[in-house]
């Protein structure tokens, strides 16, 4: 029996594993989520469906509540001189006709929606930030390194020179020029060291929730599969900001029609009791009142219309930009694993010209100034490498991100509504 349930733990376990696995220079699917979901924005987001929620319940309810109407009198009547007290008490309603019942449950209803869609994209856009912000620390993080290496490898020939200078192998000015390459190699590394703890600060400040590992494994780029259509389909299947504006043009449409409906006026139905004549005349009776409009609800029902006009345009717009997000994210993915291949190359090569030109030096056949030079060009195509290598994998990312095949971060409550 242990044994059994052991292994259905480490069968529960296979899919969070592949998913660390799957992306290693990313933080883990489970913490991601969490710092995501405890952002401000998707906090914000959250509360906005409690508050819509209520104003569905205030919409199935309606405005109208029961009036109480009460009054006194004294009749006195001139013949006699005798005075008569009198009362009445009444208790009325507005009632809203059938129609706008049915309007107010769409328009409460999709509400709802709407701000269920507002959360998917509040989330879409938090982990939006969190990759930028994850990729630029990790590209200040990475450039310090390579200035910390490149700043020890000057360092060792800085020392190597001044053997050379001592065994009268070398001038003296060598050495000033060795110690002052690597002295400028100090000083980049730790400019690069501030840039990568301040990149690292602003990723802390935005998700505190998420801990920095100490180190990130390089990841190879991965070519882009599949071609713009597919990509196409798969954003906007999953994309939580055209289903908001979706939503909302839908509920700016049932709001122009409740205008429109709201030129009928409801009635006001009321029950009326009266005690007259000093009691010896009780009067029951039933009333209806209707308020007579002169163009107040048309002019409402009009303003309404335009509100909904102007939603189905601002659709329209962010269907025709998403479209443009795409083939921007689809192209730059492409492009950016092209760049990393070339870069890759170039770097392999002009690292090898400098390990030649080292050795040269070592033997005494080629000079200090080349073999410094060779070093600062092995440096900045190792820079220009790693930060196409970094894009690459952000850009790939990024769409992976925008097809909600990244990081799991839908809540039950609302998959129900599409991912983003």
């Amino acid at each position: 029996m242990k044994r059994l349930t052991l292994l259905i733990a480490a069968l529960l376990a296979v899919p969070a594993l592949a998913a660390e696995a799957e992306h290693p220079d990313l933080p883990p699917p489970a913490l991601a989520e969490a710092a995501i979901r405890n952002s401000v924005t998707v906090m914000t987001a959250a509360h906005g469906i409690r508050i819509e929620q209520s104003n569905r319940r205030r919409w199935g309810s309606g405005n109208y509540e029961f009036n109480v109407r009460a009054g006194s009198s004294q009749r006195r009547i001139a013949s006699t001189g005798q005075a008569l007290k009198e009362w009445d008490v009444a208790i009325e309603r507005p009632l809203r006709l059938p129609n706008k019942m049915l309007l107010d449950s769409e328009i409460g209803a999709t509400s709802v929606q709407r701000a269920e869609y507002a959360l998917g994209d509040a989330r879409h856009e938090a982990g939006r930030t969190l990759l930028r912000l994850w990729f630029t620390w990790q590209r200040e993080l990475a450039a310090a390194q390579q200035w910390q290496q490149q700043s020890a490898t000057l360092q060792a020939q800085a020392g190597m020179t001044a053997k050379r200078v001592k065994a009268g192998d070398a001038p003296k000015m060598e050495a000033n020029q060795a110690l002052a390459a690597a002295a400028q190699a100090s000083v980049s590394h730790q400019q690069a060291a501030l840039r990568a703890q301040l990149a690292a600060n602003e990723l802390l400040r935005q998700f505190p929730d998420l801990p920095l590992p100490d180190g990130i494994p390089r990841t190879v780029p991965e070519a882009i599969p599949h071609d713009l259509a597919w990509w196409k389909q798969q954003v906007f299947q999953h994309n939580h900001e055209l289903g908001m504006v979706q939503a909302d043009s839908s509920l700016q449409s049932l709001l122009a029609q409740r205008g429109r409906a709201d030129r009928v006026p409801d009635p006001t139905v009321g029950v009326r009791y009266s005690n007259e004549m000093g009691g010896n005349e009780k009067v029951t009776g039933v009333y209806v009142s209707v308020p007579i409009s002169f163009g107040l609800r048309g002019a409402q029902a009009e303003g309404l219309q335009h509100q909904a006009d102007a939603a189905a345009n601002r659709e329209a717009f962010v269907t025709h930009r998403l479209e443009g997000d795409v083939q921007a994210a689809y192209a730059q993915a492409v492009s950016s694993y092209d760049t990393w291949q070339q870069a890759a190359d170039a770097a392999a090569h002009v690292r090898q010209n400098a390990e030649l030109v080292s050795r040269a030096y070592a033997l005494g056949e080629s000079s200090l100034s080349d073999t410094l030079t060779a070093r600062r060009l092995a440096l900045e195509s190792s820079l220009a490498e790693t930060t196409a290598q970094l894009d690459a994998n952000e850009a790939r990312y990024r769409l992976l991100l925008d097809a909600h095949q990244l990081w799991p971060l839908d809540d039950d409550d609302d998959s129900s509504h599409g991912h983003y």
